[in-house]
């Protein structure tokens, strides 16, 4: 019995915008080996073919895939649209700064998304991505439940990571998340969080650390810092959320829930 919710359809993955975002998700797809074909499409058409090309020679290293730059006609038959397309966040910018110029941008975007009768999942990446998500819901003609947005996905694995490096374990063995709006505003969502089922203050205290409102605090103030921190060393974040991309397509790719169909 097949694990996944695209064995009866292409599995072809958009990339719309080629910045650091879209190159590096496009090259964690890569190897990834979710995807038959992966398309870039920018507005600067020669960029996009220059990061398909460059990506394209890791191929031999991994499985087979093929990536080249598109169209919007490419949308048609694609089963995942991932909008990354947008302004960068700049240092001392907030996400909430951003919100003119990407909407300006998904206004010119999402009408030629909606020309192709396109089928499949809208995942929006851009910031700030929960606001931009509830535009692409407005404009794309979609219906909800087609439209997600990153979230706190990347806010999460960086508190996992956080927590790992605090409690010296292995940050996948961390159960913890970051809840509400991705930006300045999120929460860690401490009371479920656990490390491999031992509740967190308790396990602490088992690594000798018992400041625990000292330590959640800190901790959280890190999380919610960490992109500013990245901005301000070398401009962009992009290979977390890039890795968040890769692990949000594989759960619709495998249909993970199997109680939440994504595609019909």
């Amino acid at each position: 019995m097949e694990d996944n919710c695209l064995t009866n359809v292409q599995r072809k993955v958009v990339i719309v915008g080629c910045g650091f975002v879209g190159a590096a998700s496009a090259f964690s797809l890569m190897q990834s080996g979710l995807f038959s074909e992966i398309v870039l499409i920018d507005a600067d058409h020669a960029k996009a073919e220059g990061e398909a090309l460059d990506i394209s020679h890791g191929v031999p290293f991994a499985k087979p895939v093929k990536i080249y730059a598109g169209s919007y006609e490419d949308i048609q038959d694609a089963s995942i649209v991932i909008l990354t397309a947008g302004a960068n966040q700049k240092p001392g910018e907030t996400r909430l700064d951003l919100v003119k110029k990407n909407i300006a941008i998904f206004k010119s975007i999402l009408p030629e998304i909606q020309k192709q009768n396109f089928s499949g999942i809208l995942l929006v990446v851009a910031n700030p991505v929960d606001i931009l998500t509830t535009v692409a819901i407005k404009l794309s003609g979609l219906p909800e439940n087609r439209v997600l947005g990153s979230g706190t996905v990347l806010d999460t694995a960086r508190l996992k990571f956080e927590l790992g490096n605090h409690l010296n374990v292995d940050p996948r063995s961390v159960h913890a998340f970051i809840i509400g709006e991705h930006g300045d505003s999120e929460i860690a969502a401490w009371s479920s969080a656990n490390v491999s089922g031992i509740e967190l203050n308790r396990f602490c205290e088992m690594r000798g650390h018992f400041q625990h409102e000292e330590a959640m605090k800190r901790i959280a103030e890190d999380v919610k810092n960490s992109a500013y921190e990245i901005i301000e060393k070398k401009k962009a974040t992009y290979f977390g959320i890039a890795m968040a991309v890769k692990r949000i397509c594989e759960a619709i790719v495998r249909d993970e829930n199997p109680y939440c169909r994504f595609l019909p």
